[in-house]
């Protein structure tokens, strides 16, 4: 399929490539979704931030198989949400719209933030913030004229409360009771053997591995079993639903009764994060309403590319978190 083909029905196609690999869906105004289908494999990261070419590598023939899978003539409209887009994303700003133009016949595409994704998924075009929380943390907010970001500066330098942060705090907290110095967990430090041998190899485990983030988010969820019965591990998620709160607080627009929602992986710690992340979000944004999330990043991706086709896309744009192509004839 080209750019050369007219006529017949087109469509739009939907994509949201996170840390868990790559997700793609296609449909038409008239009929929703047609057809779906995944590439399991993350987009790799470079030197040049994101890797175009390996996300088209998998994108094109993936979104080649849904337009025939969905009897759509030709794709129309493309929107793709990628994680790390707002500070790794200029080779796809570069790459993207002309290849998906020459390869699929694309007029309009918006390449867009996986936050911003992940905020119109929740909330759709109203003013609000919402904060994504998975193996890092990253808020957005809106008040339907710019965006706002708090956060999502990776593990070394932010992404206070996530997951990767969570886990860290917790093996920190094992690494003092091995040691004996003050504020160790006795629990945390069994939980840290049982899943990494003796701490003294820890650090070997460790620093050397690229995906360094998901492994330490793999400790979360034993802070969180702890929770109930350790101090410490209760601290550390206390401390995770401050720094949460701290980030909505600062793109949550001021006026009005915005709304605000947490989305991400790290919401299935249950209560022991989830109480605390309330009691702070109810203590920081008084005025907000607190609401669940209507859909993923995923479905966010589609919202934006139905608004995209109709040409009623009514949040802002922005050069960083959501940009938009319009070619000839769009």
């Amino acid at each position: 399929m080209t750019g050369a083909q007219t006529g017949g029905e087109s469509g739009f196609l939907a994509v949201d490539s996170g840390g868990s690999g790559l997700r793609a869906v296609v449909g038409t105004a008239g009929r929703g979704l047609l057809a779906r289908g995944a590439a399991p494999e993350p987009v790799r990261t470079g030197a040049r931030g994101i890797d175009a070419g390996h996300l088209l590598a998998q994108l094109v023939p993936l979104a080649q198989a849904l337009t025939d899978q969905a009897g759509v003539d030709r794709l129309e409209t493309a929107v793709v949400g990628a994680a790390g887009f707002a500070t790794l994303g200029d080779a796809l700003r570069a790459e993207l719209p002309g290849t998906l133009a020459r390869e699929l016949g694309v007029r309009r595409v918006a390449l867009a933030a996986d936050a911003v994704t992940a905020y119109v998924g929740a909330l759709g075009p109203r003013p609000g913030a919402v904060v994504a929380a998975g193996t890092g943390l990253i808020a957005v907010g809106t008040d339907l004229t710019e965006w706002r970001r708090a956060d999502g500066w990776g593990h070394l330098l932010g992404d206070c409360g996530g997951g990767a942060w969570i886990g860290r705090a917790g093996l920190e907290a094992a690494l003092r009771a091995h040691d004996g110095r003050k504020g160790g967990s006795a629990r945390l430090l069994a939980r840290a053997r049982e899943r990494f041998g003796p701490m003294p190899g820890l650090p070997v485990q460790l620093y050397p591995r690229p995906d360094r983030p998901a492994v330490l988010a793999s400790f979360a969820p034993e802070v969180g079993a702890c929770a109930d019965e350790d101090p410490v591990a209760a601290g550390i998620l206390r401390a995770a639903a401050r720094h949460m709160a701290d980030s909505a607080a600062a793109v949550c627009p001021a006026g009005g009764e915005p709304r605000v929602a947490v989305t991400g992986g790290l919401l299935s710690m249950g209560d022991p994060l989830v109480v605390p992340l309330d009691e702070e979000l109810t203590k920081r944004l008084p005025h907000a309403r607190r609401v669940a999330a209507d859909g993923d990043p995923l479905h966010g991706s589609v919202r934006l590319a139905r608004d995209l086709t109709a040409g009623t896309l009514t949040v802002p744009g922005d050069a960083s978190l959501l940009h938009v192509i319009v070619g000839e004839g769009g």
